[in-house]
């Protein structure tokens, strides 16, 4: 039986989006919900809950996006298809990347682009390089619950660096 053809959601960004968070493909507990990061184990509202300091696993999904976007963070995905049993980034074959430069283009005051993952890492790095010496790419460790090298404590000491990204600084 071959792989189902997944795809990643738009992106959620807006011109004052400072920092873009890319991870690889949303997985199967985020397909189904239609939302970023919906896998209940899956820790990246509650690291971001640890960046940004403010409460976003108690509120509806549009609520949480809506903090984001207020606070200067965006959401996208490198992957824009890929056939994938399962939500392994290992499982994904024959990859197609979302156009990240053009996304790019469009956001002024963006600073950071923050992976979140190796897999996200390994493409995105790769595809945004001509961007490096103006915006920041940075690995994160994964949020992933399949990710369990890092404790969340470790996890959440790593993303810290996205505060700086989303400091305000004298252009703002």
């Amino acid at each position: 039986m071959a792989a189902e053809r997944k795809k990643s959601f738009p992106p959620v960004v807006d011109a004052n989006t400072r920092v873009l968070i890319l991870g690889s493909l949303p997985g199967e507990a985020s397909l189904a919900a239609t939302q970023y990061y919906a896998h209940p184990r899956n820790a990246f509202w509650r690291l971001l809950e640890t960046v940004l300091d403010e409460q976003l696993v108690s509120l509806p999904y549009e609520d949480r996006l809506a903090v984001l976007q207020q606070r200067g963070v965006g959401l996208w995905d490198v992957v824009a298809e890929a056939e994938r049993r399962g939500s392994l980034d290992a499982a994904i074959l024959d990859p197609r990347a979302n156009d990240l430069l053009t996304l790019i283009e469009t956001l002024p005051a963006l600073r950071t682009v923050a992976f979140n993952g190796g897999a996200a890492a390994k493409l995105g790095s790769r595809l945004l390089a001509p961007t490096a010496d103006r915006i920041e790419l940075i690995s994160l460790p994964s949020s992933s619950p399949a990710h369990a090298a890092q404790s969340f404590a470790e996890k959440a000491d790593a993303w810290g660096v996205l505060r700086e990204g989303l400091s305000p600084t004298r252009d703002d």
